[in-house]
């Protein structure tokens, strides 16, 4: 799915609006009429506040009041005049309203704190302030209103954006911002959910269909795309009947040191379980007995030192090679390291420690053979590139990284990002907060390596590695919990999301 910045969804609003010879009030009722219906499915609550603003986005607000007042709610509509200016659309729709409603109008901050509701059940606050038409922040009368909704302690469902918040680029820490429990989105996300900071501002959100012209969306150029359902089943391969394990490759994973062996076990369990016809997981001696007894599908083959990787590794004979998981930073594994960048002639996925020893040998990222992945968190990332202010900085690091050294970068986090060679950005849909426990990059590491092996393109062992990672994930925390569900727990869960995806 692509994710279009915002001044591309107005053109996209215009395109429509020419080729279908409607109005932008159309439009409008088109985008009330979706988040309608959603709410109605998703809740019971039938006593709602809608807060407006002066611009579409109150006139949206308005329109919705409308349909919940023609099917039965309780509604009440508070038009926040923290301007003289408003929009043409609002003006059409407030209209229509006052015929139905008498509005209540805030001018003021006294007149804000003065605002009671009905409680005869808790209301759902809708907020339809702001949308995506800001380039500063908020303040005065609009900050006012968005902290007094803030504490209100009831849930709040923002439309298309949290108000306050850009949708293409980072705020500033101090921005006064709607805390939303769900934003309904209008077409596609925005760039600024991708975001990890803005996730609290967010909460959950659904992009809602509102009929925007099939034509412009795929004709316009963007770089920057979302991860659906749809987009990895459009590439996951069918396994022929007469097929056999070397057709679906030998893939090598260099993991592990004393007390570092469980990251060589997850990586390995993952590459095996996610489909690699072969997997050797190269270990120090002291994890052979381990290896062998927690996983009898993968053969070891065992270094000359005890407790860390040591000795040069043939590499000829792999398909796929993931490098990193638990394996220190030894002088002598360092080197192993470095002979591996030098000798491979496959891309090569690089974890962890392998990614921290880059980070101190940086001459090193030049020989990195072209397309290899490296699949960082965000502190292991800004060792490679420096420290970064906010998400907007960092992802045109992570961009840059990507073009100057011809990788795919996977940036861990809660929308995880992989940047390619080419530019383009591909955020994940799937996952959740149980992941975020120790072990679960390992087990990505092994499912991109696997997916290498069985030939896919290192674009798509990326695309599809995090989304079905994150999908094993989601899979994992409806049978346990968030706080219960360990890495070993994903990839128990990825035959179902490999039947998820070809359902």
């Amino acid at each position: 799915m692509k994710i279009f910045s915002v001044e591309q969804i107005r053109e996209a609003d215009k395109f429509t609006i020419e080729e279908e010879l409607i109005s932008s009030v159309d439009i409008m009722e088109r985008a009330a009429r979706a988040v309608y219906d959603s709410i109605v499915n998703k809740t019971e609550i039938r006593n709602y506040v809608i807060f407006c603003g002066l611009g579409n986005n109150g006139g949206d607000g308005m329109v919705l009041a409308k349909f919940l007042l023609d099917h039965g709610y309780f509604v009440k509509v508070i038009i926040v005049n923290y301007s003289e200016k408003r929009s043409e659309d609002f003006i059409v729709n407030y209209d229509r309203l006052k015929t139905k409603i008498e509005f209540k109008e805030i001018h003021s901050v006294e007149e804000i704190k003065s605002l009671e509701f009905e409680r005869r059940e808790a209301p759902l606050i809708i907020d339809a302030l702001l949308g995506t038409g800001i380039n500063r922040p908020t303040d005065g009368l609009l900050a006012d209103c968005i902290h007094f909704i803030n504490q209100l302690n009831l849930k709040i469902i923002s439309i298309d954006v949290p108000s306050g918040l850009f949708g293409d680029k980072s705020n500033g820490v101090n921005d006064t911002i709607i805390k939303a429990d769900l934003t309904l989105t209008f077409q596609f996300p925005k760039l600024s959910f991708m975001f990890p900071e803005n996730a609290d501002f967010i909460g959950e959100f659904n992009w809602l269909d509102i009929g925007l012209s099939q034509q412009y969306i795929s004709e316009t150029q963007t770089n920057n795309y979302f991860i659906t359902k749809e987009d990895v089943k459009s590439f996951i391969k069918t396994r022929s009947k007469n097929a056999h394990k070397g057709n679906f490759g030998h893939a090598l994973i260099v993991a592990g040191s004393k007390g570092k062996i469980g990251a060589a076990v997850l990586s390995a369990k993952a590459c095996v379980h996610n489909g690699a016809g072969l997997v050797t997981a190269r270990i120090p001696a002291c994890g052979y007995d381990i290896i062998q007894t927690s996983i009898p599908e993968a053969m070891a083959d065992v270094d000359s030192e005890s407790n860390f990787i040591s000795d040069n590794i043939r590499i000829e004979k792999y398909n796929a090679i993931g490098i990193g998981p638990g394996i220190g930073n030894e002088k002598q594994t360092q080197n192993v390291l470095k002979l591996v960048i030098q000798n491979s002639a496959v891309p090569v996925v690089f974890d962890a420690d392998a990614i921290n020893i880059l980070s101190e040998n940086k001459t090193w990222l030049s020989f990195i053979p072209a397309n290899s992945i490296f699949t960082p968190h965000i502190k292991e990332f800004e060792r490679l590139v420096g420290k970064v202010s906010n998400s907007e900085e960092r992802l045109k690091e992570q961009i840059d990284f990507s073009i100057k050294y011809n990788v795919f970068v996977v940036l861990k986090g809660v929308h995880t990002s992989v940047s390619s060679p080419n530019g383009e950005v591909y955020f994940n849909s799937t996952g959740n907060p149980g992941m975020a426990t120790g072990g679960s990059g390992d087990v990505l590491t092994g499912i991109i390596t696997s997916l290498l092996a069985q030939g896919y393109s290192p674009k798509q062992a990326c695309i599809m590695g995090v989304y079905i990672h994150g999908l094993a994930g989601d899979f994992a925390v409806y049978h346990k919990t968030s706080e219960t569900m360990i890495a070993s727990d994903i990839i128990e869960h990825l035959a179902d999301a490999y039947k998820f995806i070809r359902e």
